[in-house]
Parts: C-alpha cells; sequence; structure tokens
C-alpha cells in the first residue's frame, strides 16, 4: 500500500431519518497531509467526518491502512481515528493535563492519574505541541475558551492516531486562537497524522491545507490543492460568493467579498 492511499473511501453514502445526507463520496487521503473540508452549512459535512471514523452507519467502503473499516473492532478503530467533536466542552472541573490524558484511553490507560512511562511521554508531547504544559494543574473548567480549546486538541493528538478529524475546532475562537489552532494541526500533519478539519473559514483552508474537499447537497463538489478546489467557480456555485484574492508573505489569500 503507498502512502497516498491510507484512508479512502469509495462511493460512501449516508442516510439519516430516510434522507440521504451523503451521496457516492469518493476520496484518497494520505499522511502527512493537512485537508480541509469545506461547504455551506447542511451539506453533510459532520456526516462526513462521522462515517469515515465509522460513527455512523454508511453504504460504500471505507478502508483505513490497508484494513476495511468494518473488519476493525472498536477499540482498532480508536486507536487509528482521534476525533475533536463540534463544539467540544468539557464540565468536569479536572486538571487540564487528566483531560488530555483521557486521549490515551483507546492504549488502556484507564486512569488519568496513573499513567505508565509510555503515556505520560504521550501526554507530555501532546501538551508541549499545544503550548498547555503551564495549563497542566489547572482545573480545565477555569480555563478560558482559547484554553480550552487548546486542551481539547491536546486530548486528540495524545492518542497519536495516524488519523487525526476535528470537526469545526476554530470556531467562535478569536484570530489570534484560530491562528494557534491551525498551526497546531499543520504541525500534527508535518510529523506524519493524516488531519482532515471541518471549517467555514476558506482564507484559513487556503492557507494552511495541502488539499481542500469542497462537499454540496451530500456530494463532493471539487477537490485538491486550494487553487484547484476554491476557483471563482466553485465560490459562485457552491457558496455563492465572489472572492478577493491576494498573496501574502508567498501564501494565498482568499477573502469571501461578495454575495454572487
Amino acid at each position: 500500500m503507498s502512502e497516498s492511499a491510507f484512508l479512502l473511501a469509495r462511493g460512501l453514502g449516508v442516510e439519516l431519518a430516510g434522507r440521504a445526507v451523503l451521496r457516492d463520496v469518493s476520496l484518497t487521503l494520505a499522511p502527512k497531509h493537512l485537508v480541509a473540508l469545506v461547504g455551506p452549512n447542511g451539506a453533510g459535512k459532520t456526516t462526513l467526518l462521522r462515517a469515515l471514523a465509522g460513527l455512523l452507519p454508511s453504504t460504500g467502503d471505507i478502508t483505513v491502512g490497508g484494513a476495511a473499516l468494518t473488519a476493525l473492532s472498536l477499540r482498532e478503530r480508536a486507536l487509528r481515528f482521534a476525533y475533536l467533536p463540534q463544539g467540544h466542552v468539557v464540565h468536569w472541573p479536572l486538571p487540564a493535563r487528566d483531560i488530555v490524558a483521557l486521549g490515551r484511553y483507546p492504549h488502556g490507560a484507564t486512569d488519568p492519574s496513573r499513567l505508565g512511562p509510555i503515556d505520560d511521554a504521550a501526554v507530555r508531547r501532546a501538551m508541549l505541541a499545544t503550548d498547555t504544559v503551564g495549563l497542566a494543574e489547572r482545573r480545565v473548567t477555569e480555563l478560558s475558551g482559547g484554553e480550552r480549546s487548546r486542551v481539547a486538541l491536546a486530548r486528540v493528538l495524545a492518542v497519536e492516531a495516524p488519523v487525526l478529524l476535528a470537526d469545526e475546532p476554530t470556531a467562535s475562537l478569536d484570530p489570534r486562537y484560530q491562528l494557534d489552532v491551525m498551526q497546531y494541526l499543520r504541525d500534527a500533519a508535518d510529523s506524519g497524522t493524516l488531519v482532515i478539519v471541518v471549517t467555514h473559514d476558506l482564507g484559513l483552508a487556503a492557507r494552511f491545507a495541502d488539499s481542500v474537499l469542497v462537499l454540496a447537497d451530500g456530494r463532493l463538489a471539487a477537490q485538491g490543492a486550494p487553487a484547484e478546489a476554491l476557483t471563482d467557480t466553485v465560490l459562485t456555485k457552491v457558496f455563492r460568493v465572489s472572492a478577493y484574492r491576494a498573496q501574502h508573505q508567498s501564501e494565498a489569500v482568499i477573502v469571501p467579498w461578495d454575495a454572487a
């Protein structure tokens, strides 16, 4: 199996409450890539993330690391996919380090306060990667929104799964934390992880992603490098906007500008 074929979906479909939410989605995704999943509200982005991880029943075929998803046990799936859901909120007044340590549960670490050397090292790596070491002993319920988002991201990084799925991790964050979170995800991809992130921010997608999947009405409307997937034609047809485009520090800038 080549690196370019680590996560594959063929003819993926999902029906919820009698309605087809995803239809005939096929993709091939590689490690060391950050993939932005974009599309209008209701396009099926969250459904696609959950289906890829086997959290929703689906039709079609999904293969991860050369193994059919249906052949994997729940624990094996949890070791292959780290999932950060939309609007992730922690209500338990636990120290941030214990929240991050929950990411080691698929590896058999059931007590966050009693980690073995391997699990402890994984937690420390995740907290270093998200600049949360200084928050380790603070109760997560007392942290700011941006700090909690970084702790939540550290938890999924601590899984050290080959595939990381993040559903709108920058929603409701101020610009500084949006950039921080996207950079942490970019770093994870550069370190070997396949990262798939749902975002409504086309500018962040264009700047940080290696490739973009554009979902519309449950189907892939476009996919490829940001310049290929986020063309004026796609923006007009799918998002009904035109965009201002520029280059800054050798990186693409896309700003939705007018309703089309």
